[in-house]
């Protein structure tokens, strides 16, 4: 015997659990919403609905979505569509549902859109203020009261006071003043040079005057001491030297172009920089090239290695306060393995640029063990300008340096016919002994 669904169903809701009657509690009727009574007993639910899925997997969904118009369509385009309202990395376009289906009018222009928005808010009307502004004054205007000079009455001394007061030495001032207490008449330059000074007679008052000027500062009593007014420098004047007239000076070997100067001059180019170091490598006329605070880096750096392995005229290089790293430092200081006429190189001060200024760049040990090393091996250096942060290299650098300059003199004194000797250098002593002992 067979039963179709919806006899099924008809029994369930007439039944209740095994053991219950009919029309038992609404426990019982809502029990019986999960059983089903077939002939041979309980069905479970899930071979129910297994049942009425089996009724699905043969429907064709093609055939269905050629039956539906475009606007069950579109409906159903945005059920599926997922959207992500809350992800601020997508565009807006992606995070919400189409609102208007107008067509596109064309791509984004934005020079288009804030001419847009300038035009409507100009045509906008502007609210009018509800209360009109009259330009009506109300109370009293505000009128400083003003202030009274103190009148400064001219006092008349004897002429024999006006006259000794008018004539008397700073120093003189400083002993009446400490003789009378009145520390305020003097300032710390006049009491530091009285003090020094031995035309003063009371000194022992002007000690104590200046203890009472020091516990007068501390409690405010006494009025404000006298400064010493100096004289205001004068800033330095801007470098005047013409970068390309004497760039092309020293590629014809002007003969009068003895000394190039072109320190603190902000808007040379690298490659005008590089192209001096081009034009040393063949001068034979400069002997001091300096470049200080031009903003040369390691490639200028590197041109001016290679301009020192060549040339035979240059005696002064000056590449201070510079963004020239380790790197270029070394390389700097090996081409003067190559030279033998440069004697003073100055490389200190070199900055890295910072967020918010300028900081000076230690070099680090390794460079500086590395230029101690080669300036070892050179002969003919006789000043290094540079600062040495470690302790073992600037020993090292300086005790090279040193043996420069006793060889420089030991040569000097050769030619001019006479030979003295620096024994402060075991190294020198022991390298010129047998010639100091020849010539005794």
């Amino acid at each position: 015997m067979e039963f179709s669904a919806d006899s099924r169903f008809l029994r369930v809701l007439q039944s209740g659990p095994r053991g219950a009657t009919p029309g038992g509690s609404e426990g019982n009727h809502i029990w019986s919403k999960y059983s089903l009574l077939s002939p041979s007993g309980t069905v479970s639910i899930m071979s129910v609905m297994k049942k009425e899925m089996d009724k699905y997997r043969d429907i064709d969904e093609d055939e269905l979505l050629k039956k539906l118009s475009e606007e069950e369509l579109q409906r159903l385009e945005d059920e599926l569509e997922e959207l992500d309202p809350d992800n601020a990395l997508l565009p807006a376009g992606m995070r919400q549902k189409d609102q208007t289906k107008k067509n596109p009018t064309g791509t984004f222009q934005r020079d288009n859109l804030l001419a847009h928005l300038e035009k409507q808010a100009k045509e906008h009307p502007e609210q009018e203020d509800l209360v009109p502004f009259t330009g009506e004054k109300r109370g009293k205007a505000f009128v400083p009261k003003k202030m009274v000079d103190p009148i400064m009455e001219n006092v008349t001394l004897e002429p024999e006071l006006e006259e000794a007061l008018a004539s008397a030495s700073d120093a003189e001032l400083c002993d009446i003043a400490a003789i009378l207490g009145m520390h305020t008449l003097m300032s710390n330059q006049q009491y530091y040079e009285a003090l020094a000074s031995s035309n003063i007679v009371n000194k022992q008052g002007l000690n104590s005057t200046q203890t009472g000027l020091i516990h007068s500062c501390v409690s405010y009593v006494v009025g404000v001491i006298q400064c010493a007014q100096y004289k205001a420098v004068p800033d330095e004047e801007p470098n005047s030297t013409d970068v390309e007239e004497t760039l092309l000076r020293m590629k014809r070997n002007d003969p009068d172009l003895v000394e190039v100067n072109l320190n603190n001059i902000k808007n040379i180019p690298i490659k005008t920089l590089k192209a001096y170091a081009d034009a040393l490598i063949e001068n034979s006329v400069v002997e001091r090239f300096s470049i200080v605070g031009t903003r040369s880096n390691d490639p200028v750096a590197f041109a001016l290695a290679e301009m020192l392995k060549v040339n035979t005229t240059l005696k002064s290089l000056n590449v201070e306060s510079n963004f020239i790293t380790g790197t270029g430092i070394v390389s700097l200081i090996e081409s003067l393995q190559n030279n033998t006429t440069l004697q003073e190189l100055k490389i200190d001060n070199q900055l890295s640029p910072s967020v918010y200024k300028l900081q000076s760049q230690p070099l680090g040990n390794k460079v500086e063990m590395e230029i101690a090393r080669m300036l070892e091996k050179n002969t003919t250096l006789l000043k290094f300008g540079y600062h040495f942060t470690q302790q073992g290299p600037r020993l090292r650098g300086s005790n090279a340096m040193m043996n420069n300059n006793d060889l420089a003199r030991v040569v000097r004194s050769e030619a001019d016919g006479s030979f003295t000797l620096t024994l402060s250098v075991p190294e020198l002593e022991m390298a010129f002994g047998k010639k100091f002992k020849s010539k005794t």
